[in-house]
């Protein structure tokens, strides 16, 4: 049998992308590994193929990704691997050198711009991942990314050919839907939801707790974690907002959309100040249509397109608390709206098919052999 190995820096619990590519493998008849680390919050795993979690001693910053690449690398050496998956920037240096020396096949998944994030830019370790890329870049033949933005300017910048699979969800039982008291959720309060494992900073996040000051009769649930996530915290105690925000730690995905299938709104508050969140389409995005609520998004390219071709929420030009305040106020004002809004987001997430997507992936892999 074929085996694959794919890999993450992430410790596997929440990421669905990585999770359709490896049950996408798995009905082509490959053998599939998952490799990714071991966190102390890490949630238990059932998956239908191998998985596995290195245990690192540094857990961030420039000595983290040295020890994981070369955990990677040697793992990779050791391990039989006809395909070799790197997931993201930060997972190609062991992937590439290690399918160089085994003769095995690489495919680069490239889940945002990784040498554009806000964490990256204008610091000196962006230098060294930006010359890691333009290195391996143009030496790959397989590379996959998430919309046509970031697919149109690695064509720009490398010349590569690229196949966009979007991070639309492949369709899972939900299972029947708990009520807002079973959740410990009020009944008689409209509901925002922001939800996501990656709630870092210049995502909008700051700026919903600080909406939630004009807003007494609504309640924001921030779902997940992320950078920002003590930022988050003290921000809600010092504003007084505990009984309008409430931070929800990350869970597995069929629990976390319990609570967005009982919220009313859903948030993605991406900031235009770099070209990764400039060109991003968050997953959230999707289970928010198919928790079938409509959205309030900022006005970038990709996730502004979908909302308006589908006219499925509403779109402002930045996250400014008064403006999200405002339109929250004004859809609580206007049932019709609300109505007219949630029947296009059911519509939404009823034409956006992950099926496509995943057929997408299949026809590369078969490609591959």
């Amino acid at each position: 049998m074929r085996r694959a190995i794919v890999c993450v820096t992430n410790d596997l619990s929440t990421d669905n992308r990585v999770h359709r590519t490896c049950v996408v493998l798995r009905e082509l008849g490959w053998e599939v590994l998952l490799v990714g680390r071991s966190l102390p919050g890490s949630l238990p795993l059932q998956r239908p193929y191998g998985t596995r979690r290195l245990r690192l001693f540094f857990t961030n910053g420039a000595l983290f990704y040295a020890e994981y690449n070369l955990r990677l690398f040697l793992l990779l050496l050791r391990q039989r691997a006809d395909l070799i998956i790197a997931n993201d920037l930060d997972t190609l240096l062991a992937g590439f050198l290690a399918a160089r020396l085994r003769s095995s096949e690489l495919v680069y998944d490239s889940h945002e711009y990784f040498t554009e994030v806000p964490e990256l830019v204008g610091r000196p370790a962006r230098r060294v991942w930006l010359a890691m890329e333009r290195w391996i870049f143009p030496r790959l033949r397989h590379v996959v990314t998430v919309n046509d933005s970031i697919a149109a300017e690695y064509r720009h910048r490398y010349g590569n050919d690229i196949t966009v699979v979007r991070n639309i969800p492949m369709h899972r039982d939900l299972g029947p839907l708990p009520s807002r008291k079973e959740l410990g959720l009020p009944e008689d309060r409209s509901i925002l939801i922001l939800q996501g494992s990656g709630i870092n900073v210049q995502r909008g996040g700051e700026e919903a707790v600080l909406a939630m000051r004009e807003l007494p009769d609504h309640l924001l649930l921030l779902v997940g974690g992320g950078d920002a996530w003590p930022v988050l915290k003290r921000m809600v105690e010092e504003h007084g907002l505990q009984d309008r925000v409430r931070l929800v730690s990350r869970m597995p995905y069929e629990r976390m959309m319990q609570y967005t299938r009982n919220a009313d709104l859903g948030l993605s508050l991406d900031k235009d100040t770099n070209l990764n969140y400039r060109f991003s389409l968050p997953n959230k995005l999707f289970d928010y249509f198919r928790a079938h609520i409509p959205v309030l998004v900022t006005d970038l390219p990709e996730v502004a397109g979908i909302v308006r071709r589908f006219d499925a929420g509403v779109v402002v030009p930045s996250p400014d608390p008064a403006r999200i305040a405002a339109e929250v106020r004004a859809l609580a004002g206007d049932a019709a709206r609300r109505s007219a809004l949630r029947q296009n987001a059911i519509f939404a997430a009823a034409s956006l098919d992950g099926e496509r997507e995943k057929a997408v992936l299949t026809a590369l892999f078969q490609s591959i052999g």
